[in-house]
This record gives C-alpha cells, sequence and structure tokens, in this order.
C-alpha cells in the first residue's frame, strides 16, 4: 500500500501510523487494507526517479517500520502483471516469500520482529524460507 513520498515520509513515519503528507502539504489518510489482504501486508513510497521502496511491514500482531528501506523490483516483489497504484496491489505468496525475505536480509537489526512476522505466515516457519 502507498504511502507517501520517501523524502517527506520516511523519517517522520512511525509504526501505527494512519496518515502521510501528500506532495500537497496536506496529510492524507492510508486506505483500510482490503480483505484480501489478510496475511503479510507491506508499505511502500516512492523516492525521486519513480522508484519504490518498502518502508513499513505488518500483520495482525506487528507493525514495523523499516530502519533500511528496500528498493522494489516488481517483477521479484510483486510478481508479474502487478504495478504500483494508489490502490492496494494482492501479491501472491511467493513474490511475497521473496519480499519478505530480502526486506529481512537489507534489515539486519530488526530480524527478531520481521522473522515473527514470517513465522506466522502460511508459507514462513520451515517452508524454505531463508535467514
Amino acid at each position: 500500500m502507498y504511502h507517501g513520498a520517501f523524502e517527506a515520509n520516511f523519517n517522520r513515519m512511525k509504526s501505527g501510523a494512519t496518515s502521510f503528507l501528500g506532495s500537497d502539504g496536506v496529510e492524507h489518510a492510508i486506505p483500510e487494507w482490503p480483505d484480501e489482504a489478510d496475511g503479510l501486508r507491506v508499505g511502500y513510497m516512492e523516492k525521486a526517479g519513480k522508484r519504490f521502496a518498502a518502508v513499513r511491514v505488518m500483520d495482525d500482531d506487528d507493525d514495523v517500520m523499516l530502519e533500511n528501506e528496500l528498493l522494489l523490483n516488481p517483477p521479484t516483489h510483486m510478481g508479474y502483471g502487478n504495478r504500483f497504484s494508489p490502490e492496494p496491489t494482492i501479491i501472491k505468496d511467493d513474490a511475497a516469500k521473496q519480499l519478505l525475505n530480502d526486506i529481512i536480509d537489507k534489515n539486519p537489526g530488526q530480524r527478531a520482529e520481521l522473522m515473527a512476522i514470517r513465522d506466522r505466515m502460511p508459507w514462513g516457519r520451515g517452508k524454505g524460507a531463508t535467514g
């Protein structure tokens, strides 16, 4: 789900955030997650040059703002045919697993928190997960 422009929001956003600062200088609500987003949820921000970065990882139990953003590779992290949009993008389990593994690799200081989220996913604990 879109969480605003990286440069304006990354350093100010905290876990539990419900809004972001838009390019118009106004706070915009982060929409509710759709019902089909029933596992891993990832917030991303747009960096200069139309690059997108994962900045937040959530499930029903935890909400982790990342120390280090992960630049997203759409075919790898979103699956073929999915694209960034103002509406939430639903991705398949294989892409979600790869995305979370790459986030964990990029954020060793948050490994325990992120591994706890991964372990709660149906594809998590001991099912080909790395790390």
